[in-house]
């Protein structure tokens, strides 16, 4: 069966992939490190974009990564606008992707169960 794109899906990935190129080539902040666009969320009336993000460091870097994107988002904007052919552009928040370290954790705890039911099973 395969999954019907809409337009703010499209929009979405192209966003994407426009962002990632943005923060890769026009940011130059120590701060930020290494950091992948994730996703990009767009509500149907392109008013407000969500942009997923991860990186590599610990929770308190992670809000000052936030805080680096969030303040850069105009600039973002106006380049999204160049490259972009969109009669509205949205406006740009970023977040901090955590699903990948709650994947991680639910894959120990899994893992954690698994041995302690065989151990159980052994004895």
């Amino acid at each position: 069966m395969t999954r019907e794109f809409n337009r703010t899906d499209r929009v979405g990935a192209q966003m994407q992939r426009e962002l990632a190129v943005l923060v890769r080539d026009e940011l130059d902040d120590p701060r930020l490190g290494m950091i992948t666009i994730q996703e990009v969320r767009v509500v149907r009336d392109f008013s407000y974009a969500r942009i997923f993000f991860t990186s590599l460091g610990n929770q308190l870097q992670m809000k000052e990564v936030g805080r680096v994107l969030n303040a850069a988002a105009p600039l973002f904007r106006h380049e999204l606008g160049r490259r972009m052919k969109l009669r509205t552009l949205p406006e740009l928040r970023f977040v901090y992707d955590a699903s990948i370290e709650q994947g991680e954790r639910l894959s120990s705890l899994i893992d954690q169960a698994v041995k302690s039911d065989s151990d159980k099973h052994q004895e």
